[in-house]
């Protein structure tokens, strides 16, 4: 089973991203993805996306194997940008290949809520001319603490 995970400045393109998870397969009967965009609004100038590159690659494969633990999976690939990002850029892609709908949908949304969680990168907005680092939600922490 494949198992890509980039950590990137660059944008990501997420349909030739899963059309390389299941070029050739026929085993593959469902694939789940998550795209997170920057969101904003009229006041927001940008998102910018800080990170230890050796710490956050390493997050992100451990938490790509834990899925592949529990659950069945033929491939896996993990994208997420760093660096100064505008309103409505793409943030993360999660691309999950499985036999069944079930073990892609919950392995999608595992690697969500753990990156979320325990993958890390600082978050700085830019509203209204002034900057803030971006603080973790708890209902993060509560989506996460239910795969324990």
């Amino acid at each position: 089973m494949a198992i890509t995970v980039r950590v990137q400045t660059e944008a990501f393109d997420a349909t030739a991203e899963t059309l390389a998870i299941t070029a050739g397969r026929t085993d593959i009967g469902a694939v789940a993805s998550f795209t997170g965009l920057v969101r904003g609004n009229d006041d927001t100038g940008a998102l910018t996306l800080e990170h230890y590159p050796a710490m956050t690659e390493r997050s992100l494969r451990d938490i790509a194997a834990e899925a592949t633990q529990r659950w069945p999976l033929l491939g896996l690939t993990v994208i997420h940008r760093t660096g100064r990002l505008p309103p409505g850029a793409p943030i993360v892609l999660v691309i999950v290949a499985a036999a069944h709908r079930g073990a892609a949908f919950a392995a999608c949304e595992f690697v969500m809520d753990y990156l979320k969680t325990r993958a890390p990168f600082w978050k700085k907005e830019e509203v209204a001319g002034t900057e803030r680092w971006v603080e973790a939600r708890d209902d993060d922490d509560t989506a996460a603490r239910r795969w324990e």
